[in-house]
């Protein structure tokens, strides 16, 4: 497995190098070896710290993200474990995209405890309609704060596509748009 490791806003030693590739090397039991996976390590102004995994393979793409106000390698364990808790919820989804020996014995490499309500599927309970009328980015970004909501649909009079636009954890906007 490749393990792409990269920084913002810190540098990266050795030590933190190889204590992520020791972790990461026991997520081979469930990827392919050609599979790739990208962490990001991040310290921000507060110093918190945060590290965020990203695994692309086979049309899926599987991310967890974690943040520890001082300790990075509390942030890596955390993250892992997410990672092994989506592949292990997931697995009948994934099917022959994970190794076919991943799941020999249930035993978790990150996860002290699975969650009880984690495995319970989840369902819809409310479906809504709104009309959605074509509006710029800069509209929506209104509009969505006028609702006090953390994302807003609408369709883009700029491009005709329909777009998402939502509020990201570090307070900045993003914006979703659909590629054919």
């Amino acid at each position: 497995m490749k393990t792409i490791i990269t920084g913002k806003n810190m540098s990266v030693s050795t030590g933190i190098t190889e204590r992520v590739l020791k972790k990461t090397g026991k997520m081979e039991r469930y990827l392919h070896q050609d599979t790739e996976m990208q962490v990001r390590l991040t310290r921000e102004k507060n110093n918190r710290r945060t590290c965020e995994i990203t695994v692309p393979f086979e049309g899926v793409l599987l991310r967890a993200e974690a943040s520890n106000d001082d300790n990075l390698y509390v942030c890596i364990d955390q993250a892992l474990a997410k990672l092994e808790k989506q592949i292990h919820k997931h697995r009948t989804k994934l099917g022959k995209r994970v190794r076919d020996d991943a799941f020999q014995n249930n035993d978790f490499e990150f996860v002290e405890e699975l969650d009880v309500a984690d495995e319970g599927k989840r369902k819809i309970v409310r479906t809504k309609t709104f009309p959605v009328r074509p509006m710029s980015v800069d509209d929506a970004v209104l509009q969505m704060e006028l609702l006090g909501h953390s994302f807003f649909v609408f369709v883009n009079a700029d491009s005709g596509t329909t777009n998402v636009l939502y509020l990201r954890k570090d307070g900045d906007l993003g914006l979703l748009e659909p590629e054919a």
